[in-house]
C-alpha cells in the first residue's frame, strides 16, 4: 500500500468513526467515555467524529441516544460531528415525514411500492394515518411483521421487520401508532432530516505497514457498491435522491462489503456500519458488532491508530 507519508512535524488529526448505537444510550455514554480517557486530551477536544448511523431501534432509548447527540456541538465546540444517515434512520425520518422530497415535481413516495408490493402482506406494511404518500422504507418501519422470529438474526421480531418497536414505546406511543408524528420533537425531527447519506474527507492519516500515509475517507452506512461507476454513487449519495425505494448504501450486503474497484488505485479508507461484524482489511474498514443487541458492544475505530475501542472496554486507574 502506497501513499503520500504526512510530514514528520505535523500532528494528523484524530478521526473517530462510532459504529451503530439502535437505541442504546448506555452504552453510547460509556464508548464516548472511553474515547474520552484513551484519546489524548487535546486530540479528542479537536476530534472529527464520525457517527456511521442507526441510532434507532431494538434498544429502548432511542429517544435519549438522540438527545445525546444533540448536545454533542455545544458541549465540545471544538470537534466537528458528522451524523450518518443508516437505514433505520432514513426509515424512522419516512415515517414521520421528514424525508427530503425528490426534485421531481409531483412525484408520489407510492410510485416506489410497486418493486416490493409482494412482500407487503408478509411484512405488514404501515397502512394508518399518512400511509399513502409514504417512503416504502417507512411504511416497512412502522408495519406489523406477521413472523414472530427472525430466523437469520436468531432473535424475536420487535414489531416490525426493523424491529421498530421500542423506537415507538421511546416516544411514549404504542408501536405502529400515527401518533409518533406528533409526540417526536421538532428538534429530532431536524436530526432525521439533516442526516448525511455520504460524508467525504481528503486528508485523513492511517497507519499502515507502510507508515503513516494519508488517504481520502468515504464514511457511508453499509458501504459503496463494488460494480458501479463511483462517482455516480457519490453524486446520488449527495444529493440524497429519496426515489428510490431502497438505497443499497444504506441497507446493502454483500454488494456493499468490498471498496470499489475505482477506488483501488489512490489510496481510500470506505468506512461504514450496519453489518454486524467489525472487519479491518487494509483501508475497508466496518464498525458494527452489534451493539442492538444484549451483550454485544458498540464500537469506534480511531485514526490514525486503526485502535478498536469498545463500550465494554475496562480501564486500568
Amino acid at each position: 500500500m502506497s501513499g503520500p507519508r504526512s510530514e514528520p512535524n505535523t500532528k494528523p488529526r484524530v478521526v473517530c468513526c462510532i459504529g451503530d448505537t439502535h437505541g442504546y444510550v448506555n452504552k453510547l455514554q460509556s464508548l464516548w467515555s472511553n474515547l474520552q480517557s484513551q484519546i489524548d486530551p487535546q486530540d479528542f477536544k479537536t476530534a472529527l467524529i464520525i457517527f456511521l448511523g442507526d441510532y434507532c431501534d431494538r434498544g429502548p432509548d432511542t429517544r435519549q441516544v438522540i438527545d445525546f447527540l444533540l448536545r454533542l456541538p455545544s458541549t465540545y465546540p471544538d470537534q466537528t460531528h458528522v451524523f450518518l444517515c443508516g437505514n433505520h434512520d432514513l426509515a424512522f425520518a419516512a415515517f414521520v415525514g421528514v424525508l427530503p422530497r425528490p426534485p421531481d415535481e409531483g412525484f408520489e413516495f407510492s410510485e416506489a411500492w410497486k418493486e416490493y408490493e409482494g412482500n407487503e402482506d408478509r411484512e405488514g406494511w404501515f397502512k394508518g394515518n399518512g400511509y399513502e404518500d409514504m417512503h416504502l422504507q417507512g411504511r416497512r418501519w412502522g408495519g406489523i411483521i406477521k413472523e414472530r422470529f427472525n430466523v437469520a438474526k436468531g432473535t424475536e421480531y420487535k414489531g416490525s421487520i426493523y424491529d421498530a418497536g421500542p423506537t415507538f414505546e421511546s416516544y411514549g406511543v404504542p408501536h405502529g401508532s400515527a401518533d409518533l408524528v406528533k409526540a417526536v420533537p421538532d428538534e429530532h425531527k431536524k436530526f432525521l432530516a439533516d442526516l448525511v447519506w455520504v460524508h467525504e474527507e481528503n486528508d485523513v492519516c492511517v497507519e499502515t505497514d507502510d507508515g503513516l500515509i494519508h488517504c481520502k475517507l468515504i464514511a457511508v452506512h453499509a458501504g459503496l457498491e463494488r460494480n458501479k461507476n463511483v462517482e455516480e454513487q457519490l453524486n446520488f449519495l449527495r444529493a440524497r435522491d429519496t426515489r428510490v425505494p431502497k438505497v443499497e448504501a444504506l441497507s446493502g450486503r454483500k454488494n456493499v462489503w468490498d471498496i470499489p474497484k475505482g477506488l483501488t488505485e489512490n489510496p481510500t479508507i470506505v468506512v461504514s456500519g450496519h453489518h454486524g461484524k467489525l472487519h479491518v482489511n487494509g483501508l475497508r474498514l466496518i464498525i458494527d458488532e452489534g451493539g442492538g443487541f444484549e451483550g454485544k458492544p458498540v464500537a469506534a475505530i480511531v485514526l490514525p491508530s486503526m485502535k478498536i475501542v469498545r463500550d465494554t472496554d475496562v480501564l486500568a486507574n
